[in-house]
């Protein structure tokens, strides 16, 4: 960015320096001929009033020239020769001079200068002439420059060359009327000087002016002209660095913008300031990065939808081992998640579960839901049209749900081992704590009953010794049979071990127990097994009953049941007998 700053100010500041130095030359060649022109103008100026100061000094030397030789006095001394006298009249009047009849007296008329005579007659003759000069020396010349500029100098020549001024007797090689530059006692000066005058003949008057100073005066109007041109060149700089940093700073706006949306910042927006170019360019930047914004929230959103409708199958699949429960998930996770109007599982023996219009569609894709040698169905999905992420999307929930319904299957089988007696096809002894603790729980929060029945064949082990285990087995089979038959629904009846079994009788007393108990008793008596040989084989049993909340704990009632049970044994057998913590009686 800086790199392109520094470019721009350069290009910006090369485009204007050309134009610039033009200017600057031209402005120098214009500054100096101003400059001469100037002085050319004032030296002009000057000239013609020192001709005319010279002139006015003239005509003041005839006046006083007339006056003098107005005089009664100088006329009677010219009559007498008094040259005396002469000379003391003369003494008034510094310039002037009387000549008669040989006579001189008065300045000597031999200094360059002009000359004002007068003729003093007497009767028609000449008595004498009065002179009064104009002497060009250093005072006139004072007099005469009062006029000029500071430093400026005027000289008289004569002849071309200096009779009076600086550079006296020094040649002046001027043409009059013409300014020029011309060197006078090594001394170069811009000089102007009149054509030859009348009096005295080939008398010239001209004013100089060092040409120093209009070169110093020339040299300092050519530096406040650069130093213009100078400013406006860094003005110039300054401006298009101004510029050039308003642009940078708008491209790296723009560039921020950029990258922050690239990071993943989709709310970044650029400023939008004017209504120039880089206004609409940043408007339709924001427009573009709400778009995405827009678009990546929707993209969210379907991926949101997506990952929890295969969360919640999930969760699903890992919550229940209910294989109707879970197919019924799987067809409603796959539509939800693939976006499908409807499906459904169809069986071995027809459609097992059904989510949304399936029916409607004009197209359907299937996944076969099997594992090994299990067949769980297909998966039909019906939409419009599916594309490969749907059809990926259904495939992996295909895939999890044949995982998800064959964990089901084994979870049965598993569970079928854990909690079932496989001998007798009743409730093993785990099963028959968990519940019977589920239901003390139940009746301690509901103030309800609970019963617990434990049962014992009576001189089991001498059927087994004498017909054998497998005459046993059947022994054991018909007996749960018989309880099976003999207790409720919501009863349960199991194995407790060996030819020991237990009845767990919801909301039942101490007194329904004992009942229960006596009709099992009398059905496993009419009971007979018959072995390979024909023989018949007679069993008894005797029962042990004790009831919530006489006993309050799990061990306490299945003490309290074991001692009721072991005092049936020992009064004979082949009877029901409730615990003594109970109030009810003995049954035989």
């Amino acid at each position: 960015m800086g790199s392109f700053k520094l470019k721009l100010v350069l290009w910006f500041a090369l485009l204007a320096l050309l134009p610039l130095t033009v200017a600057f030359y031209g402005y120098n060649a214009l500054a100096t001929r101003s400059e001469t022109r100037r002085v050319d103008a004032a030296l002009e100026s000057a000239l013609r009033s020192a001709v005319a100061a010279y002139a006015g000094r003239l005509d003041a030397a005839a006046l006083a020239a007339g006056r003098l030789a107005a005089e009664p006095a100088v006329q009677r001394a010219l009559r007498a020769h008094d040259r005396a006298r002469l000379a003391t009249l003369v003494s008034a009047f510094p310039e002037a001079a009387i000549d008669a009849q040989g006579v001189h007296v008065g300045v000597n008329g031999s200094a360059p200068g002009g000359v004002r005579t007068v003729t003093v007659l007497d009767r028609g003759s000449v008595l004498g002439r009065v002179s009064v000069h104009v002497r060009l020396d250093e005072r006139l010349l004072g007099a005469l420059g009062g006029g000029l500029a500071p430093g400026d100098r005027i000289v008289a020549a004569h002849f071309g060359r200096v009779v009076a001024g600086p550079g006296r007797g020094s040649p002046l090689p001027l043409q009059p009327g013409r300014a020029a530059r011309v060197h006078v006692a090594k001394i170069q000066y811009r000089g102007l000087e009149t054509a030859p005058l009348d009096e005295p003949r080939g008398l010239e008057l001209a004013v100089l002016a060092p040409q120093q100073a209009i070169d110093v005066a020339a040299h300092a109007d050519r530096s406040r002209i650069l130093a213009a041109l100078l400013a406006s060149l860094v003005l110039f700089a300054l401006v298009t660095y101004l510029l050039g940093r308003s642009i940078v700073g708008t491209l790296r706006r723009f560039a921020n913008a950029a990258n922050a949306i690239a990071r993943g910042n989709l709310d970044e927006r650029v400023t939008v300031r004017g209504s120039d170019e880089f206004a609409q360019l940043a408007g339709a930047f924001n427009r573009m990065a709400a778009e995405l914004e827009q678009r990546l929230a929707e993209l969210e959103t379907e991926r949101t939808r997506v990952r929890d409708a295969t969360a919640r199958f999930g969760e699903t699949l890992v919550a229940t081992h209910d294989p109707a429960e879970l197919i019924r998930v799987i067809v409603e996770s796959a539509v939800e998640a693939t976006g499908a109007l409807g499906g459904l599982v169809l069986g071995p023996d027809g459609e097992l579960a059904r989510a949304g219009e399936p029916d409607g569609a004009t197209e359907t894709i299937a996944f076969p839901l099997r594992a090994g040698s299990s067949d769980f169905g297909s998966l039909v999905l019906a939409a419009d049209s599916f594309d490969a992420d749907q059809v990926e999307t259904a495939a992996s929930l295909a895939a999890q749900a044949v995982v998800a319904l064959e964990n089901a299957r084994l979870h049965r089988i598993v569970e079928r081992q854990a909690l079932v007696d496989s001998l007798t096809g009743l409730a093993n002894r785990r099963s028959i704590e968990v519940t019977l603790r589920s239901e003390l729980a139940r009746a301690a929060r509901c103030g309800d009953g609970v019963c617990l029945v434990l049962a014992d064949l009576d001189d089991f082990k001498q059927v087994n010794d004498t017909f054998g285990h497998p005459v046993g087995d059947e022994v054991l089979k018909i007996f749960a049979h018989a309880l099976r038959e003999t207790v409720r629904e919501s009863d349960v009846a199991g194995r407790w071990g060996g030819e020991e079994f237990a009845l767990v009788l919801t909301g039942a007393d101490a007194a329904g127990g004992a009942h229960l108990a006596e009709r099992a008793r009398t059905a496993i008596g009419t009971q007979r097994v018959r072995t390979a040989d024909g023989d018949e084989v007679f069993v008894t049993a005797s029962f042990g009953v004790a009831a919530y909340p006489e006993a309050s704990e799990l061990a306490e009632l299945v003490a309290a049941a074991d001692s009721a049970l072991y005092e049936a044994k020992r009064d004979g057998k082949n009877r029901v007998v409730v615990s003594a913590q109970s109030d009810c009686r003995k049954m035989v």
